[in-house]
């Protein structure tokens, strides 16, 4: 395993074990959680797409009171400058505002919420699915960055994403409502 692959497995697993431990000490039997799901990290990998920044871990953290998009440095930084702030950052070919945050178990990271609280998932396989489909829309080639001949456009993701109807997409595939 490469040192990235050695770094993200043993920071996502700490992600994990650390909201884990959330759920069980600080958030058990809350109205805002939904008993039928658990925290779980989905889809990380390494992103060193921000310039002068280090590489980080980037997925979705899952938990019975939120699913997010998250942004996790691959090394422990525990610079608390930016707690509470937020910043527009690329996650795969959109940009979005991250807040930042810190747990002392973990150190920083931002995160971008996508659902909170999470009681439209009847289970973990649809809260599941629905992270996957969110990163693969996301991680996606761009329509503009594509050299392959124009396609029909098709209902899709990224209208899933953004809650657009197919019946409201332009031609070029993007939102007739701007």
């Amino acid at each position: 395993m490469s040192d990235n692959g050695a770094l993200l497995a043993a920071r996502v697993d700490l992600l994990a074990a650390t909201f884990r431990d959330i759920a069980r000490e600080r958030m058990h039997g809350l109205p805002m959680v939904n008993p039928a799901l658990q925290v779980e990290a989905i889809g990380f990998i390494v992103d060193e797409g921000v310039a002068d920044e280090p590489p980080v871990a980037a997925g979705v953290l899952l938990t019975p009171w939120f699913m997010s998009l998250l942004r996790l440095p691959l090394v422990r930084v525990d610079d608390l400058s930016g707690i509470g702030l937020c910043r527009r950052v690329a996650f795969g070919c959109e940009h979005f505002d991250f807040i930042g945050s810190h747990k002392p178990a973990l150190g920083r990271f931002e995160s971008c919420s996508l659902f909170s609280p999470v009681f439209e998932f009847a289970d973990l396989i649809a809260a599941r699915a629905t992270a996957l489909a969110v990163l693969d829309a996301l991680r996606g080639v761009p329509p503009e960055a594509s050299a392959a001949p124009a396609a029909p456009v098709q209902p899709g993701r990224r209208g899933f994403l953004f809650g657009r109807a197919a019946g409201a997409m332009s031609g070029d595939g993007r939102s007739a409502r701007r």
